[in-house]
């Protein structure tokens, strides 16, 4: 959990943000919550975000990974594509966060894979789908993410 491994960006993306001085890699993480789950962002772009995480150390009392685990790896995916979407002069913040659990998984990975239902000025919209190492459903969510303006330290406008 917590291992380093490298994400593909577009170059496109990569090369924006290399010439503001930003280590892209960190800005779209998981973060320190993300991490502890091991979660891993695996492909990245505006168009489609994939990721993973570990059921064990993220399971409920009954040995089932715990929803709200689903809903961390989703908000991640959805939030990372819609920081793409917006750009680096936009802060992508969750503001609407839908998660429907289809069936429990008791290990293995699950992946999730973020997709754009609405990509706009000021909000983006993601489903994501989250199945287990069968391809078998096991979640499915919707995150909205209003776009604010970023100041050039990153805080918000």
């Amino acid at each position: 959990m917590g291992e380093q491994h490298s994400v593909k960006f577009p170059q496109e993306v990569i090369d924006e943000y290399a010439a503001l001085g930003i280590d892209l890699p960190a800005l779209f993480s998981a973060g320190d919550l993300g991490v502890r789950m091991g979660v891993q962002i695996v492909e990245a772009s505006a168009d489609r975000v994939v990721g993973t995480m570990p059921v064990e150390g993220n399971t409920q009392p009954y040995g089932l990974l715990h929803g709200g685990a689903s809903a961390v790896l989703a908000e991640t995916l959805g939030s990372v594509g819609s920081m793409l979407h917006g750009g680096s002069q936009k802060l992508a913040v969750g503001v609407d966060l839908n998660c429907t659990h289809h069936r429990g998984a008791r290990s293995g990975l699950v992946t999730g894979v973020a997709t754009p239902v609405h990509r706009g000025r000021s909000t983006a919209t993601y489903e994501i789908v989250i199945t287990d190492e069968q391809d078998k459903r096991v979640c499915t969510a919707r995150l909205t993410c209003m776009l604010r303006d970023a100041q050039p330290n990153g805080a918000a406008a």
